[in-house]
């Protein structure tokens, strides 16, 4: 144990926070990076200008604390969502992380818990330990998978106080049909659960895929999390958001820190609102890399899941860390995700999907 690590073991930490490591993958200097599924395009130069404009008009008021309630960025965002929804059933905050983090603060703590499938986005365990929430990691078939049958009976053994269902899902890229929202819905109605269903991948959904905010109307216990950071090329900017019934927006206000989202963050992302259809502009090219990945790696004899989102997950038929240091020493940092024979991989720009297409190639001749 090292002196950082007996600093840290003196002081009166919850017991069980000891002896964890904080999230987060890699940051390393390489030339293709492609492990945080990250938007690879840069904002494009009038939506640079569009934002600089915003944040420079709000400087003057840096002195005055921001709108507590964003009430023109709750209204741009309805605006982008459709399905008739108002400002009064949109929130946001900083990244959907805090987003979830907040609905764990107002549903969840001590003696509830919150259900998801896992493999499955690995913040869940982490915030519901945060907020004092007890972690229920329900099970998925054996390809990763989950059907609503499935999904209805693990809700009605463990009652949970809330569900995460995360469509495309986080690691493996799969979205999930609305029969398994509704499913996990109508199996929660006794318990009063909490549905959440986190889209941060939403825009990348090949077509024909639903979006369960089609689901909203007539379900008070459904909310749909959305991000600014993949789609919108705003991972920087931490935006996160939801939809739900507006009681469930009153019910976050009791939880908020006061004036959580700052006078920058609402301008930043209501000119980023203003010039969504530019901004979005590189999600088909996103998509088409993201298929060619699926194709060329089923052709290098690897299996990749189909995916509606903007990363690939694919079994690599033996050591997965072993072709992870491969890639990474070709200059190609992909994501070991911690499940045995897979690997994850952003779909990035033509240039650095080829970069790790030929890695790959390179890395499979020699092995």
């Amino acid at each position: 144990m090292n002196s950082r690590d007996d600093s840290l073991e003196a002081l009166p930490l919850r017991d069980d926070l000891r002896g964890l490591s904080p999230y987060g993958a890699p940051q390393l200097q390489v030339r293709v990076a492609l492990n945080t599924n990250e938007n690879t395009h840069p904002v494009p130069d009038p939506v640079v200008e569009a934002i600089t404009r915003r944040v420079t008009d709000s400087a003057a008021s840096l002195n005055r604390y921001p709108d507590r309630d964003f009430t023109a960025l709750r209204a741009a965002l309805a605006s982008y969502l459709g399905h008739e929804l108002t400002a009064d059933n949109l929130w946001a905050a900083n990244g959907s992380n805090e987003i979830l983090q907040q609905i764990l603060q107002a549903f969840g703590g001590p003696e509830r818990s919150v259900l998801s499938f896992v493999p499955t986005y690995s913040m869940y365990p982490l915030l519901a330990l945060g907020t004092g929430t007890r972690f229920i990691a329900g099970e998925r078939a054996a390809d990763f998978s989950l059907s609503a049958e499935s999904a209805a009976r693990q809700v009605r053994e463990h009652a949970p106080n809330i569900v995460f269902l995360c469509s495309p899902n986080n690691p493996t890229g799969t979205a999930l049909g609305l029969d398994v929202v509704e499913a996990v819905y109508e199996a929660g109605e006794d318990r009063n659960t909490i549905v959440v269903v986190d889209e941060a991948y939403a825009e990348f959904a090949r077509f024909g895929t639903p979006s369960a905010l089609t689901l909203l109307p007539g379900r008070p216990r459904l909310i749909v999390t959305r991000t600014m950071s993949k789609a919108f090329a705003l991972a920087g900017a931490r935006l996160g958001y939801f939809a739900a019934d507006r009681s469930v927006a009153d019910a976050i206000r009791l939880v908020r820190l006061p004036y959580h989202l700052s006078s920058v963050t609402q301008a930043t992302a209501l000119a980023a609102l203003e010039h969504h259809e530019t901004l979005l502009g590189t999600v088909e090219d996103i998509k088409l890399q993201r298929d060619r990945i699926v194709d060329e790696l089923k052709r290098l004899g690897l299996t990749p899941a189909e995916s509606d989102s903007n990363f690939v997950f694919f079994e690599c038929g033996g050591d997965a860390h072993a072709m992870w240091q491969g890639l990474l020493d070709q200059g190609v940092l992909v994501r070991d995700v911690g499940i045995p024979g897979h690997l994850r991989v952003t779909a990035g720009t033509e240039a650095e999907t080829t970069a790790f297409l030929e890695a790959v190639e390179s890395y499979l001749a020699r092995s």
